[in-house]
């Protein structure tokens, strides 16, 4: 399913109706896009509305950040700066951290191969950055009736908040 963000500020409100509906039981979700697309942003964006108090930075050096939120713990990790073997070095934690009750963020899955879980979400962002455009497209993905749900509930709260 797919929806269009006009702006930072629709990003936002975007990543706070995924918040609220993935909140209660968390999830693994998987984030795709090149680089300045929008994936820090909406994860950024999405922690903080859980109630996370402390600075939400990116993970790209540190690999990954733990939160914890007024609901749920938060995982973020970032898969960009590791080497063809450096999946193996975490592939434990991935694995740890895709259990129920848990929210897990993984920027650049892409380079997560096969080990990332087969039950997630799938979020690919796409932007127009040879005109510098600030519109951005995410495209979500269920690999279940979970995630599917998450997703048509985020997508018409995301419709009813922008249009209120």
């Amino acid at each position: 399913m797919k929806t269009i963000v006009k702006n930072q500020q629709e990003t936002k409100i975007l990543a706070e109706a995924f918040a609220d509906n993935i909140k209660e039981k968390g999830g693994f979700v998987s984030l795709f896009g090149d680089i300045g697309a929008g994936k820090t942003a909406f994860c950024r964006y999405a922690i903080k509305h859980l109630g996370v108090k402390e600075d939400i930075t990116s993970p790209s050096f540190v690999i990954l950040n733990e939160y914890k939120s007024q609901n749920i713990p938060v995982y973020h990790f970032d898969l960009y700066r590791l080497e063809d073997g450096g999946i193996d070095s975490i592939k434990e934690e991935l694995r740890e951290y895709s259990k129920e009750n848990v929210l897990t963020f993984v920027e650049w899955a892409d380079f997560g191969k096969n080990e990332l879980p087969f039950e997630k979400m799938e979020i690919n962002v796409e932007y127009d950055y040879e005109n510098y455009s600030t519109e951005r497209t995410f495209e979500f993905k269920g690999t279940n009736k979970y995630y599917e749900d998450v997703i048509k509930k985020t997508i018409a709260d995301f419709r009813q908040r922008i249009s209120n």
